[in-house]
């Protein structure tokens, strides 16, 4: 259930009481069927109510629309009313109703965006890099749809608890640690109390593992001191893992997310729980023996060979794998930390695994039957070649280096733009537009597909990308400065939807809270791309046909354009910081 804008509220109020009228109470709250019409040619809105309600009742869908029209009053919320084709009933508002609800929207400090009336808990699991590792090209999708996700939900009044599942426990541990306590007894150790690089430990630990039989036996070695409790390597352990944790918050500002070390809930956090984990499914009878392996086996999956498809939960050699750990990690989201709606920001590649996950802890009865589990899964980010995208050697693209290149590229496009700018002002604007353009890219794509990294497409100034919607709020910027005038003086002032160009922008904007809506709903930011990409699409063709400064401008007019600027610029600042994504005043 979910509240809904003033426009909204009167036109699903207006139908139903028509519907009431025309079909009798027990219809009145029949689906609606109410959207906005995809071409202006068929009004503003269209309901399709009568075309599922004609089947139901068995009667001419075209009749019961005529019927339902004749009931519709027609001031002062609707200009026009009428059915076309089958039964299908297209609703022009007034100009009245849209400046009414774009001056209620001005003056709202929610901007109509409508709140549910049924909040959840939405534990969100997002990001989820490794210690010891930077970051790369493989992160980014899963961190940045998840941070948009997660300030959608909070706008629209869902609690929601961040889970940064760092993978910080496991084998590979053995071998940093234990080329660390080499590098310490050298003289030579590394400096692991800041924000550092920790590849090439990783890479030299790695490659030691892989070469030196010696070094490899101790480091499984070191694995058991870990998993034992022994002081010295869990204090390494606990400096590595720091380390990472701090490397991560400066990337994660950079990037403009808003993960938090206090959000990192990584794999050792549930290394005490996943005996308890094997005791629960044994003592419930799930467990099964399988090459020595124990193992659940959910319902309805099945290998190619036809035989189930089994979900390990204890090696043969009593070691535990990421299928405990995320049951328990179920079990505490949902329990501990009273999870109603679990979220998995996850590649699409594991589908399959959450799947299993999902149908083994449903019917176990691990979960009450409130609460959801989802997996808002993503494709892959390509190169021009539509393979993975690559350096040259074949490694994952670091995320740092994504950031410094977008910098530097959207750096020469505003110099190329605004010379006078200073050097200070231009970096400002740079990290702005470079890093929201390559965020915007990612979420302007639907995230189940694969895209196409492109750096001339998202920098671009026209197009569905961030510098063509940051531009467009800068336009009206540069207004209000050349006016004089603050958009805050502007409250009380009347609209005028005049000109066809004012009328599709204001409509337009008066649509921003179902569109933030249906991204709450779905969990598909580019719903939300596109509806800000119409805003600034519906924002030229004014900028360009309705002049504001101009002295022949009458001032009813100019004013009540200044209050549609206003309003426009909102849209987009809000919008564009529901995505993650900064605007800047000049560019």
């Amino acid at each position: 259930m979910r509240r809904m804008s003033t426009l909204a509220l009167r036109i699903e109020a207006a139908l139903r009481d028509a519907v009431t009228q025309a079909l009798g109470p027990e219809h009145r709250e029949a689906d609606l069927m109410l959207r906005p019409a995809q071409n202006p040619r068929f009004g503003d809105y269209q309901a399709n109510l009568a075309m599922s309600l004609g089947k139901q009742l068995g009667v001419s869908p075209r009749e019961l629309a005529l019927r339902i029209v004749q009931a519709l009053p027609q001031e002062p919320l609707f200009k026009e009313v009428s059915v076309a084709g089958p039964g299908f009933i297209n609703l022009s508002l007034t100009d009245q109703a849209l400046a009414e609800e774009g001056a209620a929207m001005l003056a709202d400090p929610e901007l109509h965006v409508p709140k549910t009336t049924a909040p959840d808990v939405v534990v969100i699991d997002y990001s989820s890099p490794n210690v010891a590792k930077e970051m790369h090209v493989g992160h980014i999708r899963s961190t940045v749809i998840g941070d948009a996700i997660v300030r959608v939900l909070e706008r629209v009044g869902h609690r929601v608890l961040r889970q940064n599942h760092l993978g910080d426990w496991g084998t590979q541990f053995g071998m940093l640690i234990e080329n660390l306590m080499d590098r310490r007894a050298a003289g030579d150790p590394v400096d692991l109390s800041a924000a550092c690089d920790l590849n090439p430990v990783y890479r030299e630990a790695k490659q030691r593992f892989d070469s030196e039989p010696e070094f490899q036996e101790r480091a499984r070695q070191r694995v058991v001191a870990l998993q034992s409790g022994d002081a010295e390597t869990r204090a390494l352990w606990r400096q590595l893992v720091d380390s990472t944790v701090a490397y991560l918050d400066v990337m994660y500002r950079r990037l403009g997310v808003k993960l938090e070390p206090g959000d990192v809930c990584g794999e050792s956090h549930y290394n005490s729980r996943l005996q308890g984990v094997v005791e629960r499914l044994q003592a419930e009878g799930h467990l099964q023996e399988s090459d020595g392996a124990l193992c659940v086996f959910p319902r309805g999956y099945k290998n190619k060979e036809g035989d189930p498809l089994p979900m390990i939960v204890r090696k043969a050699d009593g070691g535990y794998l990421y299928a405990t750990t995320d049951l328990a990690a179920v079990l505490y989201r949902s329990q501990d930390l009273g999870g109603t709606h679990l979220l998995y920001v996850v590649g699409l590649p594991q589908r399959t695994h959450l799947e299993m996950l999902f149908q083994v802890v449903r019917d176990f009865g691990w979960v009450g039957e409130g609460v959801r589990l989802q997996h808002v899964g993503f494709g892959s980010v390509l190169g021009p070649d539509r393979k993975m995208l690559k350096t040259r050697a074949g490694e994952n693209i670091r995320l740092k280096d994504l950031l410094d290149e977008a910098e530097a590229r959207a750096s020469a496009i505003v110099r190329g733009k605004n010379p006078e700018l200073s050097s200070e002002q231009v970096e400002t604007i740079a990290r702005a537009v470079g890093v929201g353009a390559l965020k915007y890219a990612d979420l302007s794509s639907d995230r189940i597909k694969d895209y196409v990294f492109d750096w001339e497409r998202m920098l671009a100034f026209d197009g569905n990308t961030a510098p063509y919607l940051v531009n467009a709020y800068v336009r009206i910027q540069s207004i209000f400065r050349k006016a004089n005038v603050s958009p805050e003086a502007l409250d009380g002032r009347a609209l005028l939807p005049g000109d066809p160009a004012e009328r599709a922008l204001l409509l337009t904007l008066t649509r921003y809270g179902a569109a933030v809506q249906a991204v709450a709903e779905s969990l598909e930011p580019h719903r939300l791309c596109g509806y800000l990409y119409d805003v600034a699409s519906a924002f030229h063709p004014f900028y360009e046909r309705c002049p504001i400064l101009r002295s022949d401008v009458p001032e009813q007019a100019r004013s009540s354009r200044l209050v549609l600027c206003a309003l426009t610029a909102r849209v987009l600042r809000e919008g564009l910081d529901l995505l993650g994504i900064q605007v800047v005043e000049q560019m």
